[in-house]
């Protein structure tokens, strides 16, 4: 593998894509099936591509532009994931004017919360 790309961030979602494509094509109908089948192919083919190329830099600048372009989506999965772990010790609200994300300690009963970004205060049961 040396000067070769190697597997990245949109070689490993290429992968779970394809995956999903070749569990559905098991449970589509004789002619989406074909279809999905040859759609999966040619995305094998396109992965090992990417995958043994010489040309890292085209290579870096295609997972560069995936990596902007998901940017939003993976940190409101890696948001989803903090708020599941302090789910024993805090309670999340939004505050009602600006949308943000409060986070307020559990167990202090009825309490006034204070926007941190547009000043706004409101009740909640924590």
């Amino acid at each position: 593998m040396a000067g070769r790309n190697g597997p990245d961030q949109l070689s490993r979602a290429l992968t779970a894509l394809l995956l999903a494509v070749l569990i559905l094509s098991m449970f589509a109908e004789a002619r989406l099936s074909r279809i999905l089948m040859a759609l999966f192919m040619l995305g094998v083919i396109y992965l090992y591509f990417r995958i043994f190329s010489r040309n890292v830099a085209r290579r870096r600048e295609e997972n560069a532009a995936y990596m902007q372009r998901t940017a939003s989506i993976r940190a409101w999965f890696r948001s989803l994931g903090e708020r599941w772990r302090q789910r024993r010790d805090y309670k999340f609200f939004r505050c009602p004017m600006c949308r943000t994300l409060l986070r307020v300690p559990k167990g202090k009963g009825k309490i006034k919360i204070v926007c941190r970004k547009c000043g706004n205060s409101f009740i909640r049961n924590t």
